[in-house]
Protein backbone atom coordinates (compact mmCIF):
# COMPACT_ATOMS: atom_id res chain seq x y z
CA UNK A 1 0.00 0.00 0.00
CA UNK A 2 1.51 3.27 -1.00
CA UNK A 3 1.59 6.03 1.51
CA UNK A 4 -1.35 8.18 -0.28
CA UNK A 5 -3.38 5.18 -0.20
CA UNK A 6 -2.47 5.09 3.51
CA UNK A 7 -3.79 8.24 3.55
CA UNK A 8 -7.04 7.71 1.96
CA UNK A 9 -7.58 4.47 3.97
CA UNK A 10 -7.45 6.93 7.16
CA UNK A 11 -9.74 9.20 5.82
CA UNK A 12 -12.48 5.98 4.99
CA UNK A 13 -12.26 5.60 8.75
CA UNK A 14 -12.72 8.89 9.99
CA UNK A 15 -15.98 9.28 7.41
CA UNK A 16 -17.06 5.81 8.60
CA UNK A 17 -16.57 6.04 12.28
CA UNK A 18 -17.58 9.62 11.93
CA UNK A 19 -20.89 8.16 10.88
CA UNK A 20 -21.03 5.71 13.24
CA UNK A 21 -21.00 8.58 15.87
CA UNK A 22 -23.69 10.08 14.56
CA UNK A 23 -26.18 7.00 14.76
CA UNK A 24 -24.88 6.65 18.47
CA UNK A 25 -25.99 10.34 18.99
CA UNK A 26 -29.39 10.11 17.28
CA UNK A 27 -29.90 7.37 19.55
CA UNK A 28 -28.85 9.05 22.32
CA UNK A 29 -31.31 11.96 21.48
CA UNK A 30 -34.38 9.88 21.24
CA UNK A 31 -33.64 7.38 24.55
CA UNK A 32 -37.32 9.10 25.11
CA UNK A 33 -39.36 9.15 22.09
CA UNK A 34 -42.11 6.47 22.04
CA UNK A 35 -41.84 3.88 19.82
CA UNK A 36 -38.14 4.72 18.76
CA UNK A 37 -36.12 2.05 17.53
CA UNK A 38 -32.15 1.92 17.85
CA UNK A 39 -30.15 2.02 14.96
CA UNK A 40 -26.69 0.50 14.25
CA UNK A 41 -24.09 1.57 12.17
CA UNK A 42 -22.67 -1.46 9.81
CA UNK A 43 -19.36 -1.46 8.37
CA UNK A 44 -17.80 -3.15 5.15
CA UNK A 45 -14.30 -3.25 4.22
CA UNK A 46 -12.91 -2.21 1.20
CA UNK A 47 -10.70 -3.56 -1.08
CA UNK A 48 -7.65 -2.23 -3.65
CA UNK A 49 -7.78 -3.61 -7.52
CA UNK A 50 -9.64 -6.54 -8.41
CA UNK A 51 -7.84 -9.12 -10.74
CA UNK A 52 -8.94 -11.44 -13.30
CA UNK A 53 -9.28 -13.77 -10.98
CA UNK A 54 -11.78 -11.87 -8.74
CA UNK A 55 -9.03 -11.52 -5.88
CA UNK A 56 -7.72 -8.54 -4.61
CA UNK A 57 -4.12 -7.95 -6.00
CA UNK A 58 -3.26 -5.22 -3.39
CA UNK A 59 -4.30 -4.35 0.20
CA UNK A 60 -7.72 -3.21 1.36
CA UNK A 61 -8.52 0.43 0.69
CA UNK A 62 -10.18 1.13 4.51
CA UNK A 63 -13.90 0.44 5.17
CA UNK A 64 -17.32 2.31 4.50
CA UNK A 65 -20.48 2.36 6.31
CA UNK A 66 -22.60 0.19 4.35
CA UNK A 67 -26.31 0.66 6.23
CA UNK A 68 -27.75 1.50 9.06
CA UNK A 69 -29.89 -0.90 10.71
CA UNK A 70 -32.96 -0.18 12.72
CA UNK A 71 -33.01 -2.53 15.81
CA UNK A 72 -36.82 -3.70 16.66
CA UNK A 73 -36.27 -5.28 19.86
CA UNK A 74 -39.14 -4.66 22.57
CA UNK A 75 -38.86 -1.58 23.94
CA UNK A 76 -39.75 -1.24 27.86
CA UNK A 77 -44.22 -0.48 28.28
CA UNK A 78 -44.87 2.21 30.61
CA UNK A 79 -48.14 3.03 32.04
CA UNK A 80 -50.09 6.05 31.39
CA UNK A 81 -53.74 5.65 32.33
CA UNK A 82 -54.91 7.38 29.47
CA UNK A 83 -56.92 5.22 27.49
CA UNK A 84 -56.13 6.47 23.90
CA UNK A 85 -52.21 5.77 24.46
CA UNK A 86 -51.48 1.95 23.00
CA UNK A 87 -48.64 -0.28 23.33
CA UNK A 88 -47.63 -3.12 21.08
CA UNK A 89 -46.14 -6.40 23.14
CA UNK A 90 -44.83 -8.45 20.86
CA UNK A 91 -44.73 -7.71 16.69
CA UNK A 92 -46.85 -5.69 14.25
CA UNK A 93 -47.41 -2.23 13.55
CA UNK A 94 -50.36 0.25 13.78
CA UNK A 95 -51.85 0.96 10.69
CA UNK A 96 -52.56 4.38 9.89
CA UNK A 97 -53.42 6.46 6.85
CA UNK A 98 -52.61 9.74 5.69
CA UNK A 99 -50.12 12.51 4.46
CA UNK A 100 -46.60 11.84 6.16
CA UNK A 101 -43.57 14.28 4.15
CA UNK A 102 -45.88 15.49 1.47
CA UNK A 103 -47.25 12.15 0.40
CA UNK A 104 -50.68 10.62 1.01
CA UNK A 105 -50.35 6.94 1.56
CA UNK A 106 -50.48 3.81 4.06
CA UNK A 107 -48.36 4.10 7.23
CA UNK A 108 -46.96 2.57 10.01
CA UNK A 109 -45.99 2.90 14.08
CA UNK A 110 -44.86 1.69 16.98
CA UNK A 111 -46.02 5.12 19.12
CA UNK A 112 -49.11 5.29 20.26
CA UNK A 113 -50.03 8.14 21.77
CA UNK A 114 -53.62 8.51 20.07
CA UNK A 115 -56.29 10.55 20.10
CA UNK A 116 -59.40 11.69 18.85
CA UNK A 117 -59.76 15.09 16.88
CA UNK A 118 -62.97 16.80 16.17
CA UNK A 119 -64.87 14.91 14.09
CA UNK A 120 -64.43 11.69 15.91
CA UNK A 121 -61.46 10.03 14.34
CA UNK A 122 -58.38 8.29 16.16
CA UNK A 123 -55.57 9.86 14.70
CA UNK A 124 -51.50 10.24 15.65
CA UNK A 125 -50.12 13.67 16.87
CA UNK A 126 -49.28 14.07 13.16
CA UNK A 127 -53.07 13.69 12.35
CA UNK A 128 -52.74 9.96 10.82
CA UNK A 129 -55.59 7.96 10.70
CA UNK A 130 -55.91 4.96 12.79
CA UNK A 131 -56.96 1.92 11.08
CA UNK A 132 -59.10 -0.83 12.04
CA UNK A 133 -62.32 -2.68 11.44
CA UNK A 134 -65.59 -1.29 12.16
CA UNK A 135 -68.08 -2.54 14.10
CA UNK A 136 -71.54 -4.31 12.66
CA UNK A 137 -73.33 -4.04 15.56
CA UNK A 138 -73.91 -7.93 15.60
CA UNK A 139 -70.92 -8.77 17.74
CA UNK A 140 -68.77 -9.36 14.04
CA UNK A 141 -66.62 -6.53 12.47
CA UNK A 142 -66.14 -5.55 8.79
CA UNK A 143 -63.49 -7.04 6.98
CA UNK A 144 -62.48 -3.19 5.16
CA UNK A 145 -59.52 -1.53 6.83
CA UNK A 146 -61.66 1.82 7.18
CA UNK A 147 -60.03 4.86 10.07
CA UNK A 148 -61.99 4.16 13.69
CA UNK A 149 -64.12 7.31 14.09
CA UNK A 150 -66.44 7.53 17.24
CA UNK A 151 -70.13 7.56 16.98
CA UNK A 152 -71.51 10.68 16.54
CA UNK A 153 -74.79 9.98 17.53
CA UNK A 154 -76.15 9.04 21.18
CA UNK A 155 -77.73 5.02 21.56
CA UNK A 156 -81.44 5.67 22.34
CA UNK A 157 -83.41 3.67 25.35
CA UNK A 158 -84.02 0.52 26.37
CA UNK A 159 -87.48 0.06 27.69
CA UNK A 160 -88.03 -2.26 30.84
CA UNK A 161 -89.91 -5.76 30.38
CA UNK A 162 -88.25 -7.52 33.26
CA UNK A 163 -87.37 -6.80 36.82
CA UNK A 164 -85.20 -9.14 38.86
CA UNK A 165 -85.30 -9.23 42.92
CA UNK A 166 -83.39 -11.31 44.90
CA UNK A 167 -83.49 -11.47 48.50
CA UNK A 168 -85.35 -12.81 51.74
CA UNK A 169 -88.91 -12.56 53.28
CA UNK A 170 -89.46 -13.10 56.94
CA UNK A 171 -91.15 -15.85 57.72
CA UNK A 172 -92.22 -14.89 60.92
CA UNK A 173 -93.61 -11.76 60.18
CA UNK A 174 -97.21 -11.02 61.38
CA UNK A 175 -100.20 -10.34 58.44
CA UNK A 176 -100.64 -6.89 58.96
CA UNK A 177 -104.17 -5.29 57.64
CA UNK A 178 -105.16 -5.66 54.00
CA UNK A 179 -103.04 -3.59 51.91
CA UNK A 180 -103.80 -0.39 50.53
CA UNK A 181 -102.30 1.66 48.13
CA UNK A 182 -102.91 5.08 49.52
CA UNK A 183 -101.47 3.41 53.25
CA UNK A 184 -98.56 1.18 51.70
CA UNK A 185 -95.81 1.13 54.79
CA UNK A 186 -98.95 0.20 57.50
CA UNK A 187 -100.40 -2.61 55.37
CA UNK A 188 -97.15 -4.18 54.06
CA UNK A 189 -94.19 -5.71 55.64
CA UNK A 190 -91.40 -4.90 53.30
CA UNK A 191 -90.52 -2.66 50.11
CA UNK A 192 -88.09 -1.96 48.06
CA UNK A 193 -87.91 0.25 44.92
CA UNK A 194 -86.67 -0.51 41.47
CA UNK A 195 -86.16 2.23 38.77
CA UNK A 196 -88.03 1.48 35.38
CA UNK A 197 -87.67 3.25 32.13
CA UNK A 198 -89.77 3.68 29.76
CA UNK A 199 -89.45 4.23 25.89
CA UNK A 200 -88.53 8.04 26.27
CA UNK A 201 -85.70 6.58 28.40
CA UNK A 202 -87.24 8.14 31.40
CA UNK A 203 -86.86 6.31 34.77
CA UNK A 204 -89.46 6.00 37.01
CA UNK A 205 -89.07 4.12 40.42
CA UNK A 206 -91.49 0.88 41.32
CA UNK A 207 -92.11 0.61 44.78
CA UNK A 208 -93.03 -3.10 45.22
CA UNK A 209 -94.71 -3.96 48.56
CA UNK A 210 -94.56 -7.16 49.45
CA UNK A 211 -97.53 -8.26 52.23
CA UNK A 212 -97.58 -11.77 54.76
CA UNK A 213 -100.77 -13.65 54.15
CA UNK A 214 -103.00 -15.24 56.35
CA UNK A 215 -102.38 -18.73 54.21
CA UNK A 216 -99.46 -19.93 55.91
CA UNK A 217 -96.25 -19.74 53.12
CA UNK A 218 -97.95 -17.10 51.61
CA UNK A 219 -97.00 -13.22 50.32
CA UNK A 220 -98.98 -11.10 48.34
CA UNK A 221 -96.81 -8.65 45.90
CA UNK A 222 -98.11 -5.31 45.05
CA UNK A 223 -96.86 -2.95 42.49
CA UNK A 224 -97.35 0.82 42.58
CA UNK A 225 -95.90 3.84 41.15
CA UNK A 226 -96.75 7.63 41.95
CA UNK A 227 -99.53 8.70 39.97
CA UNK A 228 -97.06 11.94 38.44
CA UNK A 229 -95.85 9.42 36.59
CA UNK A 230 -98.89 8.08 35.66
CA UNK A 231 -101.26 8.80 32.81
CA UNK A 232 -104.60 9.58 34.55
CA UNK A 233 -102.66 9.35 38.01
CA UNK A 234 -103.33 11.82 40.60
CA UNK A 235 -99.57 13.61 41.74
CA UNK A 236 -98.80 12.23 45.51
CA UNK A 237 -101.54 8.84 45.07
CA UNK A 238 -99.89 5.88 44.40
CA UNK A 239 -100.97 4.10 41.66
CA UNK A 240 -101.48 0.32 42.16
CA UNK A 241 -99.67 -1.74 38.34
CA UNK A 242 -100.33 -5.07 39.44
CA UNK A 243 -100.17 -7.52 41.91
CA UNK A 244 -99.50 -11.05 42.76
CA UNK A 245 -99.04 -13.92 45.40
CA UNK A 246 -95.40 -15.95 46.31
CA UNK A 247 -96.28 -19.36 47.62
CA UNK A 248 -93.46 -20.55 49.76
CA UNK A 249 -93.10 -24.60 51.15
CA UNK A 250 -92.01 -25.29 54.70
CA UNK A 251 -88.42 -25.46 53.43
CA UNK A 252 -89.01 -21.36 52.37
CA UNK A 253 -88.00 -21.86 48.68
CA UNK A 254 -90.52 -20.09 46.49
CA UNK A 255 -92.64 -23.27 45.37
CA UNK A 256 -95.02 -21.27 42.94
CA UNK A 257 -95.81 -18.13 41.60
CA UNK A 258 -99.22 -16.70 41.01
CA UNK A 259 -100.36 -12.73 38.98
CA UNK A 260 -103.48 -11.53 40.03
CA UNK A 261 -103.20 -8.80 38.08
CA UNK A 262 -100.22 -8.12 35.31
CA UNK A 263 -97.90 -5.10 35.60
CA UNK A 264 -98.63 -2.90 33.13
CA UNK A 265 -98.00 1.00 32.72
CA UNK A 266 -99.09 3.78 31.06
CA UNK A 267 -96.01 6.90 31.80
CA UNK A 268 -97.09 9.77 30.88
CA UNK A 269 -95.88 11.07 27.19
CA UNK A 270 -95.01 7.23 26.58
CA UNK A 271 -95.52 4.43 24.69
CA UNK A 272 -98.80 3.36 26.53
CA UNK A 273 -99.18 -0.06 27.65
CA UNK A 274 -95.79 -1.10 28.98
CA UNK A 275 -95.64 -4.30 30.99
CA UNK A 276 -93.25 -4.83 33.63
CA UNK A 277 -92.69 -9.15 34.51
CA UNK A 278 -91.33 -8.78 38.41
CA UNK A 279 -88.92 -12.27 38.50
CA UNK A 280 -88.45 -13.36 41.92
CA UNK A 281 -86.39 -16.54 40.93
CA UNK A 282 -87.01 -19.85 39.46
CA UNK A 283 -90.26 -21.76 41.81
CA UNK A 284 -90.59 -25.24 41.89
CA UNK A 285 -93.47 -25.47 40.29
CA UNK A 286 -93.23 -23.62 37.26
CA UNK A 287 -96.39 -22.24 34.98
CA UNK A 288 -96.76 -23.01 31.49
CA UNK A 289 -93.57 -21.49 29.28
CA UNK A 290 -91.31 -21.10 32.58
CA UNK A 291 -88.25 -22.97 33.78
CA UNK A 292 -88.62 -24.81 36.88
CA UNK A 293 -85.65 -24.47 39.62
CA UNK A 294 -84.92 -25.13 43.13
CA UNK A 295 -87.05 -21.81 44.40
CA UNK A 296 -83.53 -20.64 46.18
CA UNK A 297 -82.35 -18.53 43.44
CA UNK A 298 -84.64 -15.30 44.00
CA UNK A 299 -86.94 -14.76 46.88
CA UNK A 300 -86.65 -16.82 49.99
CA UNK A 301 -88.69 -16.80 52.84
CA UNK A 302 -86.66 -17.96 56.24
CA UNK A 303 -86.94 -16.99 59.29
CA UNK A 304 -84.27 -13.96 59.10
CA UNK A 305 -85.31 -10.46 58.89
CA UNK A 306 -86.36 -9.30 55.39
CA UNK A 307 -83.51 -8.65 53.22
CA UNK A 308 -83.11 -7.28 49.77
CA UNK A 309 -79.77 -8.67 48.12
CA UNK A 310 -79.74 -7.94 44.68
CA UNK A 311 -82.17 -6.59 42.15
CA UNK A 312 -81.79 -5.51 38.43
CA UNK A 313 -83.92 -4.60 35.16
CA UNK A 314 -83.13 -4.61 31.53
CA UNK A 315 -83.87 -1.16 30.51
CA UNK A 316 -81.47 1.97 30.33
CA UNK A 317 -81.94 5.43 29.29
CA UNK A 318 -80.85 7.41 26.58
CA UNK A 319 -76.94 6.84 26.27
CA UNK A 320 -74.53 9.72 25.52
CA UNK A 321 -71.09 9.07 24.77
CA UNK A 322 -68.56 9.38 27.59
CA UNK A 323 -65.40 7.63 26.89
CA UNK A 324 -63.60 4.81 25.30
CA UNK A 325 -61.27 1.39 26.32
CA UNK A 326 -59.59 -0.86 24.12
CA UNK A 327 -58.55 -4.76 25.37
CA UNK A 328 -55.51 -6.37 24.66
CA UNK A 329 -57.32 -7.95 21.34
CA UNK A 330 -57.74 -4.34 19.88
CA UNK A 331 -61.47 -4.15 20.28
CA UNK A 332 -62.63 -0.59 20.75
CA UNK A 333 -65.92 0.03 23.23
CA UNK A 334 -67.41 3.07 23.53
CA UNK A 335 -68.62 3.96 27.70
CA UNK A 336 -72.30 5.38 27.56
CA UNK A 337 -73.77 7.64 30.38
CA UNK A 338 -76.29 5.01 30.91
CA UNK A 339 -73.58 2.11 31.93
CA UNK A 340 -73.71 0.69 28.38
CA UNK A 341 -70.98 -0.51 26.41
CA UNK A 342 -70.83 -0.60 22.74
CA UNK A 343 -67.98 -1.84 20.47
CA UNK A 344 -66.92 0.58 18.42
CA UNK A 345 -64.90 -1.09 16.16
CA UNK A 346 -61.09 -3.32 16.40
CA UNK A 347 -57.86 -1.95 15.72
CA UNK A 348 -55.79 -3.58 12.92
CA UNK A 349 -52.02 -4.53 13.34
CA UNK A 350 -49.84 -4.81 10.37
CA UNK A 351 -47.05 -7.52 10.23
CA UNK A 352 -44.17 -7.58 7.62
CA UNK A 353 -41.60 -10.19 6.36
CA UNK A 354 -38.63 -8.18 7.04
CA UNK A 355 -39.25 -5.64 9.63
CA UNK A 356 -35.60 -4.05 8.37
CA UNK A 357 -36.73 -3.19 5.23
CA UNK A 358 -39.05 -0.39 6.17
CA UNK A 359 -38.27 2.64 5.70
CA UNK A 360 -38.13 5.46 8.68
CA UNK A 361 -39.89 9.10 8.13
CA UNK A 362 -39.43 10.35 11.04
CA UNK A 363 -41.98 11.23 14.26
CA UNK A 364 -41.88 7.23 14.56
CA UNK A 365 -43.66 6.83 10.94
CA UNK A 366 -42.70 3.87 8.75
CA UNK A 367 -43.60 2.96 5.10
CA UNK A 368 -43.06 -0.30 3.49
CA UNK A 369 -40.80 -0.55 0.72
CA UNK A 370 -39.88 -3.56 -1.52
CA UNK A 371 -37.56 -4.85 0.90
CA UNK A 372 -39.81 -5.29 3.77
CA UNK A 373 -41.99 -7.10 1.79
CA UNK A 374 -46.59 -6.31 1.87
CA UNK A 375 -47.86 -5.74 5.01
CA UNK A 376 -49.96 -8.51 6.51
CA UNK A 377 -53.07 -7.07 8.34
CA UNK A 378 -55.00 -9.04 11.41
CA UNK A 379 -56.32 -8.34 14.37
CA UNK A 380 -54.09 -7.99 17.42
CA UNK A 381 -53.21 -11.62 18.62
CA UNK A 382 -53.15 -13.59 15.57
CA UNK A 383 -51.11 -14.77 13.32
CA UNK A 384 -47.77 -13.91 15.19
CA UNK A 385 -49.13 -10.20 16.07
CA UNK A 386 -48.77 -8.73 19.54
CA UNK A 387 -51.18 -7.92 21.95
CA UNK A 388 -52.23 -4.02 22.50
CA UNK A 389 -51.71 -2.87 26.14
CA UNK A 390 -54.30 0.12 26.57
CA UNK A 391 -53.37 3.09 28.92
CA UNK A 392 -49.63 2.39 28.20
CA UNK A 393 -46.65 2.96 25.96
CA UNK A 394 -44.17 1.86 24.34
CA UNK A 395 -40.79 3.10 25.26
CA UNK A 396 -37.56 3.66 23.35
CA UNK A 397 -35.28 0.32 23.47
CA UNK A 398 -31.75 2.50 23.49
CA UNK A 399 -29.77 0.92 25.80
CA UNK A 400 -28.00 4.40 27.16
CA UNK A 401 -24.90 2.59 28.88
CA UNK A 402 -24.40 1.06 25.85
CA UNK A 403 -24.53 3.71 23.49
CA UNK A 404 -22.09 5.37 25.71
CA UNK A 405 -19.78 2.67 25.44
CA UNK A 406 -20.34 2.47 22.01
CA UNK A 407 -19.83 6.33 21.95
CA UNK A 408 -16.08 5.57 23.39
CA UNK A 409 -15.25 2.92 20.82
CA UNK A 410 -16.16 4.99 17.93
CA UNK A 411 -14.10 8.14 19.62
CA UNK A 412 -11.45 5.92 19.91
CA UNK A 413 -11.27 4.71 16.74
CA UNK A 414 -12.12 7.79 15.35
CA UNK A 415 -8.93 8.99 16.89
CA UNK A 416 -6.78 5.95 15.57
CA UNK A 417 -8.00 6.58 11.70
CA UNK A 418 -6.60 10.27 12.47
CA UNK A 419 -3.45 9.11 13.80
CA UNK A 420 -2.67 7.05 10.25
CA UNK A 421 -3.36 10.44 8.24
CA UNK A 422 -0.82 12.24 10.34
CA UNK A 423 1.17 9.44 10.41
CA UNK A 424 1.10 9.35 6.63
CA UNK A 425 1.82 12.85 6.32
CA UNK A 426 5.23 12.67 8.47
CA UNK A 427 6.43 9.76 6.12
CA UNK A 428 5.77 12.19 2.97
CA UNK A 429 7.44 15.00 4.38
CA UNK A 430 10.33 12.83 5.12
CA UNK A 431 10.25 12.27 1.64
CA UNK A 432 10.33 16.02 0.54
CA UNK A 433 13.33 16.34 2.31
CA UNK A 434 15.14 13.93 1.18
CA UNK A 435 16.21 16.60 -1.69
CA UNK A 436 17.28 18.78 1.00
Amino acid sequence: MSIVNMMSTGTSGIAAEGQALSVAGDNIANVNTIGFKMQRAIFGDMLGRIGGTGVSSSGGSGVRCTSVQSLFTQGALSSTGVATDLAIEGDGFFCMKGVAGGVDGQYYSRAGQFRFDKDGYFTSPQGLQVQGYKATGTGRFDTNLVPLQLPQTSIPPVVTSKATIVGNLDSTAVTPAAFDPADPSTTSNFATTVTVFDSLGKGHPLNVYFRKAATPGDWEYNATSDGADITGGVAGTPSLLGSGTLHYNTSGALESQTTATAIVANFQNAKPGQAIDLNFGSPISAAAGQKAGTGLDGMSSFAVGSSINTQAQDGTSVGELQGVEVDSQGIMRGLYSNGQKLDIGSLALAKFPSNDGLSRLGNGVWAATEKSGEAAIGLPKTGGRGMLNAGSLEQSNVDLAQQFVDLIGHQRAFQANSKTITTADDMLQEIVNLKR
